[in-house]
């Protein structure tokens, strides 16, 4: 058997695509870039970071997260507090505000993945169910490969790509 990786990547992009613009539309959400969710989503309820914390935790440049807290406070979508002990430090939270978006798009994106496979025939829906596992080992190598890029000066978007889009 051989594994043909176009056709995964021409599959996953068009599919991503369509459940996020399915969960905006169900949820009237806004258009967020990819950058910027992957931020809320590092700043679960209740934890805070650093800037330079979430720049390594996400595989982005300094800079990158910092333009992209920039725009995010501008939005409402984080806040930052100055780090206790540490006046020149500063702790990033998600608002609550930004924590329901995430919500709400996570709810409507696995309602929509649930109906649409509603049609499916069980044959199908098994064959999925079975890919899960390999697929997330692949998200995890490609992450890994994304931080490796970032620590090599070759991190990341300007935070324009997209996200809840």
């Amino acid at each position: 058997m051989s594994f043909d990786a176009a056709r995964l990547a021409a599959v996953v992009s068009p599919l991503r695509r369509a459940i996020l613009g399915a969960a905006r539309r169900r949820e009237g959400l806004p258009e967020l870039p990819d950058a910027q969710i992957e931020v809320i989503r590092a700043l679960p309820r209740g934890t805070v970071a650093s800037p330079s914390e979430l720049a390594a935790s996400l595989g982005l440049g300094r800079p990158t997260v910092s333009n992209l807290l920039n725009r995010m406070e501008r939005d409402g979508l984080v806040g930052r507090t100055p780090r206790a002990g540490d006046g020149r430090g500063v702790d990033v939270a998600a608002s609550a505000h930004a924590l329901d978006l995430f919500v709400r798009f996570d709810r409507a994106s696995t309602a929509i993945v649930a109906d649409a496979a509603s049609a499916l025939p069980p044959e199908d829906l098994a064959a999925l169910d079975a890919a899960l596992p390999a697929l997330e080992r692949l998200r995890d190598v490609l992450v890994d490969l994304r931080h490796g890029d970032a620590a090599s000066g070759g991190g990341g978007a300007d935070g324009d790509a997209e996200g809840l889009a």
